[in-house]
C-alpha cells in the first residue's frame, strides 16, 4: 500500500481511517492525509464532506475515530469542507489537500 502515514515512527494507513469515517453516519465523503506535527513529524488528520443536514461536529468524529481506532491511528484534528478534490476518474486528489499545511516547509508532499 503506497498511502502510508509514518507518524512517531508507527506506520498509519489511511484507508483504515477512512473505513472508520464511511461507516459514520453524518459523513458524504472522507480522505485522510498527513500533516506537520512538532510532536510526531507527521499526525493524520481527517478532511470531512457532512451529509446533507447532518449536524456532525468535529468532536464527534474524533471521538468515533477513537474508539474504533488504536489511538496513535486517530487523526488529531478534522477539516470539513463542502466538495474534496477529485481527478478525472474520481479519485481523491490528496496532494492538494496536503499542499496548504506544507507550504513554506523544508520537506516537500509526496
Amino acid at each position: 500500500m503506497k498511502d502510508m502515514i509514518i507518524s512517531g515512527g508507527e506506520n498509519i494507513y489511511p484507508r483504515e481511517i477512512e473505513d472508520v469515517l464511511f461507516g459514520m453516519d453524518g459523513i458524504a465523503d472522507a480522505a485522510v492525509v498527513g500533516v506537520p506535527s512538532d510532536k510526531w513529524g507527521v499526525s493524520p488528520v481527517a478532511v470531512v464532506v457532512a451529509s446533507p443536514d447532518s449536524v456532525i461536529t468535529g468532536d464527534d468524529v474524533l471521538a468515533h475515530c477513537r474508539a474504533h481506532l488504536a489511538r496513535f491511528k486517530a487523526p488529531v484534528d478534522v477539516l470539513f469542507v463542502d466538495v474534496l478534490p477529485r481527478n478525472a476518474v474520481g479519485k481523491v486528489l490528496k496532494r492538494e489537500l496536503r499542499a496548504p499545511f506544507w507550504d513554506g516547509r523544508a520537506r516537500s508532499v509526496n
